[in-house]
């Protein structure tokens, strides 16, 4: 059992944290200090901890743990004081708002409100710890001081029962150390998986503690023979630097040993020293590095510059590993004090006061959005009861994916592979063919979830199509399909533009801009645009367009001279010219015949139901009356419809096309042209067959009379064995 702590005792614990604040922070109020002191000290005076002492040590301890391993404000040590008050005692925030103020009063509160969630029984997912810590860190110093309070309860960790301890430690390398990794407090992380590791794996933790103490003279004696002549070199180079033996942490030995199947004698890079240049010049890093490489063979795929590319948490260094002498392996660090200072205590080392109000530098913002927003849980959601109760909203819409290189991406819920693509560059996006998740093909429209690596699948040519932006959600993916779609519809737009006005030059037709667009509302399109992207797809007859241009054309110049004519007028005096050049199809309640022409469009054939349209110098254009065309001719142009029949008696040949599709086998071909050229001497123009694998597709051209002739024929075609399907192609 442990005594009680004395007046003087407390005396000296106080003055050893004010030295601490002193040495560390840039600003020290020391009256808030010892104020929190004094209150903390009071409000825990009956409470032990499980090891017996007084429960005042651990609070004590996490104060010191803040002032000197993670040294932010005086505002924190103070809180530090004070984080279990709340929670253990009769003081409540109100008072100590009313004491400390604002600042101190809300650390305090996130503080504890962390720790009951930890104690909750619903919340028992690693990922579900991370959504909740997510709502505390407006203010990042809840986080450090919740690192300080639980190294000190690690460290303190043998009083506890042996479930209790396996269960913290579990916590701790799952949620903690990861942590302070992100938030750059590498001695933090490295101390808490030790300790971690330690009530996990007792055994194998004890069995590499014994051989390291065992070799470590010999490690040293190594080490100093290493740095004899670099020590010498850097000396006539004038470089000033520290150079230290830097530990091995267990865990780390451990995970390797494991990882690459491994005794301990094989793990290489038990020698590690670290050179700490006392410059403001990064390049004496650089330096450094070609004294060692020229001295000792470096390995150059363990070159690592994290100078020239820092990790997100900020950490700067030049990392190698070189074969010493006797062959073995050494792994170097070459950093500044500043870069030392950064890769020691992290986020800490960037904290900046003005006002009594702490702020970030600009730099470092970037860095501290990144760490909160990557505390997003990556599975399960968390329960809505405590989602409502900690207004863990801040991020709901989010997620956090990687890069196969590790970088991170956060894109909103629902996001997929497709989304991810466009956030790397946007012709990935254009390119991208198919996606990787977690090293599994999935289609494009899956959706993505927090944690998942994506790899994206290019190809050069693929390009996107409008079904994309149907599917994905962040604005930058929708733009860049919109865009492109929208380029596209231009380039194709400008090609139909060329066609038309080739069109208009070989009719020698003007078209003013008016004409366009009222042919564009005749046609019920929505602009120009539409109209040349119609031409371009032969939606539109082109020909027979620009016909009705030149027929308006020519009653505008009638009007102007005063001799306006009614467009039955004017059909009248074009059927008067075209009697004389007709032959055929005569024009209904008529026994005249007229020159025409068979649309190509269609290819009508006597039995069809046919109808005329009136053009320009080729007569009357013959077409199905179910034509495309003919029915957006109608809309535009009626008058220049006309009723047409055929002829009673007529002994011409019509083109007309068959698609026959079926099993394909030897012989087949001739038995279908054979079923064809048998039937009144039918001829064939041409014959275009296609193989799939065991079917077959095909078109064949040939002549027929009328459509009583082309049933006949393709009655013949459906009996050949093989064929399993044959109608009639209309274009």
């Amino acid at each position: 059992m442990f005594e009680r702590i004395t007046e003087t005792q407390y005396k000296r614990k106080l003055d050893e944290l004010l030295a601490a604040c002193r040495a560390n922070l840039r600003t020290v109020n020391e009256e808030l200090i010892r104020k929190a002191f004094m209150m903390s000290m009071e409000a825990h005076k009956h409470d032990l901890r499980a090891s017996g002492e007084p429960y005042f040590h651990h609070p004590y301890e996490v104060a010191l743990v803040v002032a000197r391993e993670v040294p932010l404000d005086d505002v924190s040590v103070a809180a530090a004081l004070l984080h279990d008050v709340v929670e253990d005692t009769r003081i409540d925030l109100d008072d100590i708002r009313d004491e400390f103020g604002e600042a101190v009063a809300d650390i305090v509160d996130g503080a504890t409100k962390i720790s009951d969630i930890f104690r909750s029984h619903e919340v028992t997912q690693a990922e579900n710890y991370r959504k909740l810590l997510l709502s505390m860190v407006n203010d990042i110093r809840v986080i450090l001081i919740k690192f300080a309070d639980r190294l000190h309860n690690m460290r303190t960790l043998e009083y506890l029962p042996k479930d209790k301890q396996e269960r913290l430690a579990r916590e701790t390398l799952d949620i903690y150390a990861p942590f302070a990794h992100r938030f750059g407090l590498a001695k933090i992380k490295w101390e808490l998986e030790d300790l971690s590791f330690k009530y996990l794996h007792r055994a194998e933790y004890e069995e590499i503690a014994r051989q390291l103490k065992s070799r470590r003279r010999e490690r040293e004696h190594y080490i100093r023979k290493f740095l004899a002549p670099i020590e010498k070199r850097l000396k006539n180079e004038e470089i000033v630097y520290e150079v230290e033996g830097r530990p091995k942490h267990l865990y780390s030995i451990y995970q390797k040993m494991v990882k690459r199947n491994k005794p301990l004698d094989e793990i290489y890079d038990l020698f590690a020293v670290r050179f700490i240049l006392d410059t403001q010049d990064n390049n004496d890093c650089f330096l450094v590095y070609g004294v060692v490489s020229e001295l000792y063979k470096p390995i150059p795929e363990r070159f690592k510059d994290y100078i020239s590319l820092p990790k997100k948490n900020g950490y700067q260094s030049l990392h190698t590993t070189v074969v010493g002498p006797e062959g073995k392996l050494v792994e170097i660090q070459i950093r500044t004090k500043a870069m030392h200072e950064v890769a020691e205590k992290g986020v800490a080392a960037h904290w900046i006061y003005k006002e009594n109000k702490s702020t970030l530098d600009k730099e470092l913002e970037g860095w501290i959005n990144w760490v909160r927003e990557i505390f997003e849980q990556k599975t399960e959601e968390t329960p809505r009861e405590l989602m409502e109760s900690f207004k863990l909203n801040l991020y709901q819409d989010e997620i956090y994916v990687f890069t196969p290189k590790g970088d991170l991406k956060i894109l909103p819920r629902n996001a997929t592979p497709l989304d991810f693509a466009f956030e790397i560059h946007s012709n990935v996006g254009y390119h991208c063919i198919g996606a990787k998740v977690n090293g599994r093909i999935v289609p494009l429209n899956s959706l993505l979830r927090s944690g998942d690596q994506v790899e994206i699948i290019t190809s050069k040519n693929q390009t996107p199509n409008a079904d994309w932006e149907k599917f994905v959600v962040t604005h930058k993916a929708k733009t860049q399909i919109r865009k492109w779609i929208r380029e596209e519809k231009r380039k194709r737009a400008e090609e139909g533009r060329s066609l038309w006005e080739k069109k208009l030059k070989k009719h020698k037709v003007r078209a003013s801009d008016d004409e366009l667009q009222k042919l564009v509302h005749t046609l019920r399109l929505d602009n120009l645009q539409d109209f040349y992207l119609a031409i371009l797809n032969q939606k539109f007859d082109a020909d027979a367009l620009i016909e009705q241009i030149a027929v308006r054309s020519r009653l505008g110049e009638q009007a102007e001279k005063g001799r306006k004519e009614e467009p039955e007028t004017l059909f009248a005096k074009f059927v008067t010219t075209a009697r004389d050049f007709a032959s055929g199809i005569s024009i209904l309640g008529t026994s005249d015949s007229f020159m025409h022409q068979y649309a190509k469009c269609c290819n009508p054939i006597p039995g069809d139901e046919i109808v005329g349209f009136v053009t320009i110098g080729e007569g009357i254009k013959i077409h199905r009356k179910d034509c495309r065309n003919i029915v957006s001719l109608r809309l535009a142009e009626s008058e220049r419809v006309v009723e047409v029949e055929w002829p009673k008696a007529n002994g011409a040949d019509f083109l007309a096309a068959i698609r026959v599709s079926g099993k394909d086998r030897a012989g087949l071909l001739t038995d279908v042209t054979h079923a064809i050229s048998s039937y009144q001497n039918t001829n064939i123009r041409s014959v275009n067959m296609d193989s799939k694998g065991p079917l077959f597709d095909g078109q064949i051209i040939l002549y027929v009379k009328n459509t009583d002739h082309l049933l006949h024929i393709i009655d013949r075609i459906k009996k050949v064995p093989g064929i399993m399907e044959v109608e009639r192609f209309l274009g």
